[in-house]
């Protein structure tokens, strides 16, 4: 008669090995990958079990890197952007290297310092089909491209959109010493403001007559 094989136990955490972090499902870990050359991979934990001889396993779902999706990385993708795809997986919890946080795009945006531990995450991924979630976002500029927060942008005071200092033909240096800017369209229709009321101010000014004194 076969013996039952013993079962696997759920655990609440897990001590990275080598340091003094613990893992809880929920968090974000960094993965060793099998080739060196690699970054790590990023993962969120779902859960963390053992089996009878103590070997540790981990349930995670993938982030994938923009490089890693079926598009490719994009100009808007910024150096820390991360997707939550739907490929989870089981890995043994030794290739945990460390913990990270993945923020929401607007809480990293935030951030007064991006630490390397720092990733956003704004879409989630189909790594099957390459769909993305959502499949829009706002754009800005004239190149109508979603923000990236690794570049630097500035705001019309007329329209109130952003635009890229190279689609204005600006360099970034000159950009950041701007206290007021306008877009060329909102500039234009400035321009065109000023000199409507410059003519209605000289029309005004031809249609005066000076009031002729009586003579005595």
């Amino acid at each position: 008669m076969a013996k039952t094989k013993p079962g696997k136990k759920d655990l609440d955490s897990y001590n990275i090995k080598g340091t003094n972090k613990v893992v809880r499902p929920g968090d974000c870990v960094l993965m060793r990958p099998s080739d060196s050359d690699k970054a790590p991979y990023v993962a969120k934990v779902e859960n963390i079990e053992a089996d009878h001889r103590n070997n540790v396993k981990v349930r995670v779902r993938w982030y994938y890197r923009p490089e890693e999706s079926i598009g490719g990385r994009r100009q808007f993708h910024g150096a820390k952007e991360l997707f939550l795809s739907d490929h989870f997986d089981v890995q043994s919890a030794h290739t945990i290297e460390g913990k990270c946080i993945v923020h929401s795009f607007k809480k990293y945006t935030k951030l007064e310092n991006v630490g390397t531990e720092d990733y956003f995450c704004r879409f989630e991924y189909k790594a099957a089909t390459g769909g993305f979630t959502p499949d829009r976002v706002a754009v800005y500029c004239k190149c109508e491209m979603p923000y990236n927060p690794d570049d630097l942008m500035v705001q019309c005071e007329g329209c109130k959109d952003w635009f890229h200092p190279s689609c204005m033909g600006m360099a970034i240096e000159e950009a950041k010493k701007l206290d007021h800017f306008l877009c060329s369209d909102c500039a234009s229709d400035n321009d065109a403001k000023r000199s409507l009321n410059s003519s209605l101010v000289s029309s005004d000014d031809e249609g005066k007559v000076e009031p002729k004194r009586r003579k005595r």
